[in-house]
């Protein structure tokens, strides 16, 4: 059990015994969005060819998953919501409103505040830890976290590396179904692309086609999904990338591999590295 004078230790296999110490710093809340400079935008700029724009985002729509637990309505008040104002104008307008929690409705980024470990007695909030050892003691208010929200995350504008492994494979992979670091390596054979192209800053995206499985099976997208393992998800942290994404709903394999080991690559990527993920 911890208390404010003593550290925290690492109770989860998957964290280093001093996860909790960021190279940032112990004020920082970025993490390795710090790498996202100036440099890495004209990076990114220097790669525009044609100018097409490639979504990475799924519609927020009334047909689309929700996750068991999750709401999401959109209502128009009114018809129109105002006006007319105005004598000569007569100027009406319509507004949304909308009711929905944020995580795991639709396409969605974690921020470092998303996921932690309770390293202590359960319901002690001083013994639940985040990035860079933030206590949810010091971070939780019920009308936001005060610390580590995605508000300090900066705009991601980075180069991107797409790790298509449903091209690889011929076939969207099975729910379940673990991406092994083979598998990520032999993506960059296919698309002739050098490991060592990959750089500090970079952003990352893993296609393994349980993206297609949103509108045919919307009632079972979130019972379980292919994703990354751990190997890989510290195979990305050594390479110092910024964001992980996939098409699917938690980047990771769903089921984990191992029942006692929750989510193992949030607290690899999240926690210990400072690293975003985008789901969805």
């Amino acid at each position: 059990m911890t208390d404010e004078t003593t550290e925290p230790k690492a109770i989860s296999p998957v964290l280093a015994a001093e996860w909790f110490n960021s190279r940032w710093g112990p004020e920082d809340q970025r993490g390795n969005g710090n790498l996202m400079t100036a440099q890495k935008v004209l990076e990114a700029i220097s790669l525009i060819k044609t100018g097409e724009i490639v979504s990475l985002g799924m519609p927020y729509d009334s047909r689309m998953p929700i996750a068991p637990g999750r709401a999401y309505a959109l209502r128009m008040p009114g018809g129109p919501t105002g006006g007319p104002f105005g004598s000569r104008s007569r100027t009406i307008w319509n507004d949304e409103f909308i009711a929905t929690e944020i995580g795991q409705i639709g396409t969605q980024m974690d921020a470092l505040g998303h996921l932690g470990c309770m390293c202590g007695a359960r319901g002690d909030k001083t013994n639940m830890l985040f990035y860079n050892g933030n206590r949810l003691s010091d971070m939780w208010s019920p009308y936001g976290l005060k610390k580590l929200g995605i508000e300090n995350a900066p705009p991601f504008f980075t180069r991107g590396v797409l790790f298509d492994v449903q091209g690889l494979k011929g076939r969207v992979l099975d729910v379940g179904e673990e991406i092994k670091l083979s598998d990520l390596k032999a993506c960059l054979e296919r698309q002739a692309i050098d490991e060592k192209a990959i750089r500090p800053g970079d952003a990352v995206f893993v296609r393994t086609g349980h993206g297609s499985r949103w509108y045919s099976e919307t009632k079972t997208f979130y019972v379980g999904a292919p994703g990354i393992g751990l190997e890989c998800a510290r195979w990305f942290s050594s390479l110092d990338v910024c964001v992980v994404g996939a098409d699917n709903f938690a980047v990771e394999v769903v089921p984990p591999v191992d029942p006692e080991v929750f989510h193992p690559c949030h607290q690899h990527l999240i926690m210990e590295n400072g690293i975003h993920l985008h789901e969805g």
